[in-house]
């Protein structure tokens, strides 16, 4: 390889600036991410030093954590309240594909995310596949929601790439995890999300952050630039 070549690939940094970050457990002592109020504020101030326009927080709810929507919206009103900087914060939920997301889809206590209220944020186990997983999907869509999966790159119980096609054909969006590019999460995980963002199958992106010190492997994060072109298509994307 020539040393134009080399120069071309040279894995380089990310501009986070003008992103909406779609994914991350900031708001404060509601599931396992940011613990404390400043735990919040310092991810937050973080996020401005990076140049993050705005943040959805999506705080997780399943039946290991069966945050109410009322809950949640006090939370958010505190740390809204608190503060002070300029990325703007909107509020929706992370919610798995269990017994409890089947309950509160039929009641309608949802959080959606995005413009209009019209797409839900949803995950599964990592290591199962969630029984009656094409009827949820289908549940989801009849009730006038787009289900946007969180971080398919990172579901080991997906055998082969097809599975994601499959998904995407039923109508499923996919949101990113930026830091499964760089390998924090694991070989496999780094693997398919650069396939996937080759592929251009995201539709969505985020950082899943849950704790401060994971500001810093964000800082640190080098890729390749046709990966940080694909990033950056992105984040202009998904302004609103």
């Amino acid at each position: 390889m020539s040393f134009i070549a080399k120069l071309f690939n040279a894995p380089i940094p990310l501009d986070f600036r003008g992103m909406t970050d779609w994914h991350s457990h900031v708001l404060p002592g509601v599931d396992d991410g940011a613990t404390t109020l400043d735990d919040s504020l310092a991810i937050l101030k973080g996020y401005e030093e990076l140049g993050i326009d705005e943040v959805w927080l999506t705080p997780h709810i399943m039946e290991d954590m069966p945050n109410s929507v009322e809950k949640l919206r006090r939370a958010f009103l505190e740390l809204e309240t608190a503060f002070q900087g300029k990325i703007k914060l909107h509020l929706a939920a992370e919610n798995m594909i269990d017994t409890l997301f089947a309950k509160r889809l039929a009641s309608g206590e949802l959080l959606p995310i995005g413009p209009g209220g019209k797409t839900l944020l949803v995950e599964t186990s990592y290591f199962n596949p969630p029984m009656g997983f094409v009827k949820t999907i289908e549940g989801i869509k009849s009730n006038g929601y787009t289900p946007l999966v969180a971080h398919p790159e990172r579901y080991a119980y997906v055998e082969s790439f097809d599975e994601y096609e499959s998904w995407k054909d039923m109508g499923c969006a996919f949101q990113l995890n930026l830091l499964s590019l760089g390998g924090y999460y694991g070989v496999r995980a780094e693997k398919i999300s650069r396939l996937m963002l080759k592929k251009e199958m995201y539709d969505y992106v985020g950082t899943d952050i849950h704790k401060p010190v994971q500001l810093e492997a964000m800082k640190k994060l080098r890729l390749p630039k046709e990966l940080v072109e694909g990033i950056e298509r992105l984040f202009e994307k998904n302004k609103y």
